[in-house]
Parts: C-alpha cells; structure tokens; sequence
C-alpha cells in the first residue's frame, strides 16, 4: 500500500532568490523579530518550564522547546533566503521581465499583471510569478506579440497591448 506524502514535490525545493526590495526589508524586519522578541521569550519560557523538573513528563517544557525549534527553523530558512535574494529593480521595460507590468487581452477582456518572484505571488492583485505557465510564456516577449498558454488541456491566447 502506498502511503500520502502531502508534501510531495516541496520537499527540498528551493525558495525563488528574486525578491522587491519591499519584500526584502519585510523579511529583515521579520528576521529581527524573530531573533530580538520570539526567541528570547521562547527562551524564557523553556528556562521557565525546565525548572518543574522531569523533562520526560513535562508536557509543557516539551511544547516550549517545540516552538523554540520551530522558531529557530525559520531563522535560519529567513536567513539562507536573504542572503540569496537577488533584488528585482525597476526599470523602463521594451520587453516582459521582473517587475513588469504586464497588459494583455484575451477573449476580448485586458488584464494587466505584475510579474515578480515566487514569493511575492498574490493573484488577488494580479501579482503572477515569472515561474507559472503565464508567466513564463510572457518572458521577453514585447508589445504585439502573442502567447499561447496551455493549462489543463485547454489553450488560451494571450497579446500583449502594454508593458510599464
């Protein structure tokens, strides 16, 4: 029988490294408050807990190193994740790249996205990454040209009317 792996094809995968320099200083600021208020309240609270004596039957002092762990994991993911940022500057664009926004028509309706890093996806506010099949397809492409994007068997075309 084979056993769920819910975490299936993440498990190992590597954060995308292009961040805006917004998403940048918002996980600096994550980052230090992380290591100056989190951990050290997690600290305490561990030292706190180890005092009631038997760690084996401590159920407290077990889920207080827990959240300490868990705390210092993404430290350190924060960490390795900012030191390989590559930082998405803007620019006039002739041609479709990070940090472009992105007119396109299809079917009739204009659409206009914002292509940045994985990170930063929020297709509430048309934030698409330049690692989704739209995205992709849009890669270098210039005003006039149109790509054909194709997602669970069916085709969709999109032109390009715009790039800012």
């Amino acid at each position: 029988m084979r056993v769920l792996n819910r975490k299936g094809d993440f498990i190992g995968a590597k954060a995308d490294p292009h961040l805006t320099p917004e998403k940048f200083d918002e996980l600096s600021a994550k980052l230090e408050h992380l290591k100056k208020v989190s951990r050290l309240r997690l600290m305490k609270e561990v030292a706190k807990e180890a005092e009631n004596g038997d760690f084996s039957e401590n159920a407290a002092y077990q889920i207080a190193k827990g959240k300490l762990r868990g705390v210092n994991e993404a430290i350190l993911e924060i960490e390795a994740h900012l030191k390989k940022a590559v930082i998405i500057t803007t620019k006039k664009h002739d041609n479709v790249s990070l940090g472009a926004h992105v007119t396109v028509a299809s079917g009739g309706h204009e659409k206009t996205f914002l292509i940045l890093g994985s990170s930063e996806v929020n297709l509430e506010k048309n934030i698409i990454s330049h690692n989704s099949p739209l995205g992709l397809a849009l890669l270098g492409k210039k005003i006039g040209e149109t790509v054909i994007v194709t997602n669970h068997g069916k085709s969709r075309h999109y032109t390009i009317t715009n790039i800012t």
